[in-house]
C-alpha cells in the first residue's frame, strides 16, 4: 500500500469517519482536522471526525473542531466506506469506536509511535516523525494536494504540541523543515502557541500548582509523581485537561530522570502519562498494555489511584536507574 492508493481510496470514497483516540492531545485533534480540511479543499467531499472525550479548552480553537462529534452522537450500527484513524497508537485506543472501524470497507492508520500495532488495511506508520501531523503533511506533500491556512494551523498545532514547542528529544530538523513550510502557508507561531500554552483559567493554574505541591518522591528524587484524584479536580472546577504539561514541570527537576502522574478515571481505573529525560519508559507502560515513545508514553491500569501508582514504581526500580 503507498500513497497513491491513499489518494485513491479517499477519492471514490461516499462516506468517510476520522477517528481522533481518547483523551485528546493536540496531535490526534490537529491531524483530525486538518486531514478534515484538507479533504474539504482537496476533494469537495465532508468526512466525520469522532471524538470519545471532550476537547480540551485549550484546542477549541481549531478549524473545523466544532464539526466533531462525541461517540454518544454516532449511529455505531452504520457502515463507512473508509475510517482513518490518526495518531491511535493501538486499536485498544478507539474503545467504542472500535465497531465502526471494523465494520468500515476499509481502514487506514496514520500514526508515529514506534508501538504502533499497524492494525489497519493500510498503515503509514513513521516513528522518527515528531508527530502524526508531521506524517500528514508528508504524506499531503506526496499526493499533491493544496495545503490551505485552515489546514496548515491544524497541522502547526499538531507538531508543536507533540514537540513540547520544539522542546522534546522528537524535534528533528524534518520537523523544524515541516514547521517552517506551514508557517510560509499563513501559519502564526505565536497565535498558535499563545492558544496552546497561554490560554489557562485561574482554576487550571492553581490545580496544578495544588497538584505540585503533593508531589513524591521516590529513588533518591530520580522519580517523580503526583497522584490526581477526581475530587480534588472537583474541589477546584477544573476540566478534564486540567493535568496537561505537569509531567514536563516535574521532569524539569534537576534531580528527575522519570516523571509521571496517576489520573484518577474511577474507583478502578487509573491513566498513567510518563516523560523521561534519558531513560527508554515505553516498556514500562507496554507492562501495562500501554505504550508511546521511549521518553513519552502512557497506559491505563485497573486499580485505583495508589495500588497503581505502586505498580508503577515497581516497574520502574526494574530499569536501574
Amino acid at each position: 500500500m503507498n500513497w497513491i492508493q491513499l489518494h485513491d481510496i479517499i477519492k471514490s470514497s461516499k462516506n468517510i469517519l476520522i477517528i481522533s483516540h481518547i483523551n485528546p492531545d493536540g496531535d490526534t485533534l490537529g491531524s483530525m482536522c486538518g486531514l478534515y480540511s484538507a479533504i474539504k479543499d482537496n476533494f469537495r467531499k465532508k468526512a466525520d471526525m469522532l471524538l470519545m472525550s471532550k476537547v480540551p479548552n485549550v484546542f477549541k480553537f481549531l478549524p473545523y473542531i466544532s464539526e466533531a462529534k462525541h461517540i454518544s452522537e454516532f449511529d455505531s450500527s452504520r457502515e463507512y466506506d473508509l475510517v482513518i484513524n490518526v495518531d491511535v497508537a493501538s486499536a485498544d485506543r478507539m474503545f467504542d469506536s472500535s465497531a465502526l472501524f471494523y465494520r468500515a470497507k476499509f481502514t487506514v492508520n496514520i500514526d508515529h509511535h514506534v508501538t504502533n500495532e499497524k492494525y489497519a488495511k493500510m498503515n503509514f506508520v513513521t516513528p522518527t516523525a515528531s508527530s502524526t501531523g508531521e506524517v500528514l503533511y508528508g504524506l499531503m506533500k506526496k499526493m499533491a494536494w493544496k495545503i490551505s491556512e485552515q489546514t496548515a494551523e491544524a497541522l502547526y498545532t499538531a507538531l508543536l504540541t507533540d514537540t513540547g514547542s520544539f522542546r522534546f528529544n522528537n524535534t528533528t530538523a524534518n520537523a523544524f523543515k515541516t514547521a517552517a513550510a506551514l508557517v510560509d502557508m499563513g501559519v502564526s507561531p505565536s497565535k498558535i502557541y499563545k492558544y496552546c500554552y497561554e490560554s489557562n483559567s485561574k482554576e487550571h493554574t492553581l490545580f496544578q500548582a495544588y497538584c505540585l505541591s503533593n508531589a513524591v518522591f521516590s529513588e533518591d528524587g530520580k522519580v517523580a509523581y503526583i497522584n490526581i484524584f477526581k475530587k480534588d479536580m472537583e474541589k477546584f472546577h477544573v476540566a478534564e485537561d486540567c493535568t496537561e504539561g505537569l509531567t514536563e514541570k516535574l521532569r524539569a527537576i534537576q534531580s528527575v530522570e522519570i516523571a509521571f502522574i496517576v489520573k484518577q478515571l474511577s474507583s478502578t481505573a487509573s491513566k498513567i502519562s510518563m516523560r523521561s529525560e534519558r531513560m527508554d519508559i515505553s516498556g514500562v507502560c507496554a507492562k501495562f498494555g500501554g505504550g508511546g515513545h521511549k521518553l513519552a508514553a502512557g497506559c491505563l491500569i485497573k486499580s485505583s489511584v495508589e495500588e497503581s501508582a505502586k505498580k508503577v514504581l515497581e516497574e520502574i526500580k526494574n530499569l536501574k536507574l
